[in-house]
């Protein structure tokens, strides 16, 4: 273990959300931001996939959803990098903190292609017409990514 993840649990940071009502707080954020989050991309996903909102065009869903998303996604960032700092170095140990920022990774490459490849191919579909199917295995990987994520979060907690 190194000593760099220590020097961020001595950190008077650290100390005060951790031994404070800070922490029940930043928790309370961090669901409160994964719920938005959620919320956004289950509904973007569920459109690609043909399964609801099918009278609204793709591009309305993703200009009027991607952005609550982004902004949900990085408050939970910084709520979870809040709670993170008071336990770091039994976070990076635990496996299940390892499995859910594999996930988010993962996550990660699947908005970045669904983005740059998947929607581009979306817009030219005529409306009413079903997705491409790379979209829709993009949109279903997504819905799989994001609960696995969930439920690898809530076992941070629990696993030691």
């Amino acid at each position: 273990m190194s000593d760099f993840w220590l020097q961020l649990e001595y950190l008077p940071l650290s100390a005060e959300i951790g031994a404070t009502a800070w922490f029940p707080f930043m928790e309370s954020m961090h669901v409160l931001s994964m719920c938005i989050l959620l919320g956004a991309i289950v509904m973007v996903d569920l459109r690609v996939l043909g399964c609801a909102a099918m009278r609204y065009p793709v591009h309305v869903i993703v200009r009027e959803l991607v952005p609550w998303a982004a902004w949900s996604f990085v408050f939970a960032n910084v709520t979870g990098l809040a709670m993170f700092i008071t336990r770091a170095s039994a976070h990076v140990q635990n496996p299940a903190f390892q499995i859910k920022l594999g996930l988010l990774l993962l996550a990660g490459l699947n908005v970045a292609f669904f983005h740059f490849r998947a929607f581009p191919a979306m817009l030219r579909c005529a409306s009413g017409e079903a997705m491409p199917s790379l979209a829709r295995f993009t949109a279903g990987l997504s819905l799989l990514l994001w609960c696995a994520i969930i439920l690898a979060g809530r076992w941070v907690g629990h696993v030691v």
